[in-house]
């Protein structure tokens, strides 16, 4: 992942202001209400909003970002809500995590590089135990639409970074289907996920 890369996120997440909020997404939390508190794993996961409410919530939380920015700013999200998370900076393939480790993972707007969304996506299957479940909510190829009549909805601006039900459904093809959609939804999360979007949702079990 190029340094561009990492600058552009470092820059988004030291404002003081949280860039997502402070509160979980709202898919995220109606399904992980649903499951017994294990191990979770988020990837990509920013200021850490999502990681916090999991912790808060009877779950042994990991998280990682390319994001050293990101990363103290979830540590101060954890500290103020009286709970611990493990938080690693870095490439996915140098931090350490154990084959099958975990119970569950979250991909929430976990939008990594085109070119390398789909390998990422293979690589962690690796550390979700059989019968564990991933939670994946991401803008679809149809958002282009929606950012087009409101940039306040954030999201990638090139076709290749969203994602299409077919790419979930090749990504995550070991998986039993429990949920799998495209779907319009109202966005309200911090300053940049304002209104209208068109997302992909999908929750899986490991077969």
């Amino acid at each position: 992942m190029s340094d561009l890369w990492t600058q552009r996120w470092d820059e988004r997440y030291k404002a003081e202001e949280f860039a997502y909020g402070e509160n979980p997404n709202e898919f995220l939390r109606e399904q992980l209400d649903l499951l017994a508190p294990g191990k979770i794993l988020f990837p990509a996961e920013g200021e850490g909003r999502n990681a916090v409410y999991a912790a808060r919530n009877g779950w042994k939380t990991s998280a990682f970002d390319i994001s050293s920015e990101g990363q103290k700013k979830a540590f101060a999200l954890a500290d103020k809500n009286k709970v611990t998370i493990d938080y690693r900076v870095g490439l996915l393939e140098t931090l350490g995590y154990q084959s099958e480790e975990f119970d569950a993972m979250a991909l929430i707007y976990a939008h990594f590089p085109a070119e390398i969304k789909s390998q990422l996506h293979r690589l962690l299957h690796q550390y979700i135990r059989k019968d564990g479940y991933v939670i994946f909510e991401a803008f679809s190829k149809k958002h282009l639409d929606y950012i087009a009549r409101n940039e306040k909805v954030g999201g990638p601006r090139d076709l290749a970074s969203l994602f299409s039900i077919e790419e979930i459904q090749e990504d995550f093809s070991d998986y039993e289907v429990i949920l799998l959609e495209e779907k319009e939804i109202e966005l309200s999360e911090g300053l940049y996920h304002n209104g209208l979007g068109s997302v992909i949702r999908f929750v899986g079990r490991k077969k």
